[in-house]
C-alpha cells in the first residue's frame, strides 16, 4: 500500500506543534500500526531526519502506552484494541491517515505524538491500593468467600490498561471511566471495603485537581475503550461517592 501521513509535530509542550506530510510506500496489510510508524521514522533517519516520536512499551495490548488519535479516533477506527493492535489491513491503498496526540489539557504534549499521562498515576496514587496485615496473622486471600458474580465484575473492572483512551474521546476530556474502573476494582471485593470511604473520595478529588473534565454520559468513552470497560463502573462510583460524602 502507498499512504498519505498527516503526523503531529511538536518539540515541546512549550512549543506550537504543526502537522507535516510524509509520503510512506510499501505498507504491507499485516504490518501493525506501530511498524508501519518504525518503517516511516527508518526512512526519516536515513534521510538526516528526526524521527517521529511515539510511546510504546510491550506491543502487545497490555501497558496501554501506544495510545494514538487516528482519523480522529483513539487507537484507530478497529474497536477493543490498541494502536499497537491495530494492522494495516484496516486501511486501503492510497488512504491519507491523520496522526495525533491524545488531546486533554491534563495529557500535556511530551514531543510529537507522545504525551504525559502520569495524572492517572497520581489518581491511582490517591486510592488505588489496599492495606495489608503483614505482621505474621495474614489471612489467606483464597479462604474470603466472594460471590463470582463480584469476582468477574472485579476483574472486568481491573483489566483497565490506563491508556487514555477515554478521556480522549470523551468532549470533556473525563477521565470518569478510568477513575471508576480502579475504584470498582475494589470497592467490589471484601478486601477493598475497609479503605471504601477515603479511596473514593480522594481518588475523585485527585481527578478533579488533575483538570479532567466532567462526565455527561454521551458514552464514547466505553465505545472506544480497548478493554471495553462498562460505563456501569461510573454508576458504581457516583454511588459510592454518594454514600461516602453523606458519612463524612
Amino acid at each position: 500500500m502507498k499512504l498519505t501521513l498527516k503526523i503531529w509535530r511538536q518539540k515541546n509542550a512549550q512549543a506550537k506543534g504543526s502537522m507535516q506530510t510524509y509520503s510512506l510506500d510499501g505498507v504491507d496489510g499485516d504490518m501493525s500500526f506501530l511498524e508501519m510508524l518504525d518503517v516511516l521514522n527508518d526512512q526519516l533517519i536515513g534521510k538526516g531526519e528526526e524521527p517521529v516520536v511515539f510511546d510504546h512499551d510491550c506491543r502487545e495490548g497490555i501497558c496501554g502506552s501506544c495510545s494514538l488519535q487516528i482519523n480522529g479516533e483513539p487507537h484507530g477506527p478497529d474497536r477493543l484494541v490498541t494502536t499497537c493492535q491495530l494492522h494495516m489491513r484496516k486501511f486501503n491503498d492510497g488512504d491519507t491517515i491523520v496522526i495525533e496526540p491524545f488531546r486533554a489539557k491534563a495529557f500535556p504534549v511530551i514531543k510529537d505524538l507522545m504525551v504525559d499521562r502520569s495524572a492517572f498515576d497520581r489518581i491511582q496514587q490517591a486510592g488505588g491500593y489496599i492495606s495489608v496485615n503483614t505482621s505474621g496473622n495474614t489471612i489467606d486471600a483464597n479462604s474470603i468467600p466472594i460471590e463470582k458474580e463480584d469476582a468477574d465484575e472485579s476483574f472486568n473492572a481491573a483489566t483497565c490498561i490506563g491508556c487514555g483512551a477515554c478521556v480522549a474521546a470523551c468532549k470533556n476530556a473525563s477521565a470518569m471511566l478510568f477513575t471508576s474502573a480502579k475504584v470498582s476494582q475494589f470497592a467490589l471485593l471484601p478486601q477493598g471495603r475497609v479503605e471504601a470511604t477515603n479511596r473514593v473520595l480522594n481518588m475523585v478529588e485527585q481527578m478533579d485537581k488533575e483538570g479532567f473534565g466532567n462526565c455527561t454520559n454521551t458514552g464514547a468513552c466505553e465505545v472506544e475503550c480497548p478493554k471495553g470497560i462498562s460505563l456501569e463502573n461510573i454508576a458504581r462510583m457516583n454511588r459510592e461517592f454518594l454514600s461516602a460524602s453523606l458519612k463524612g
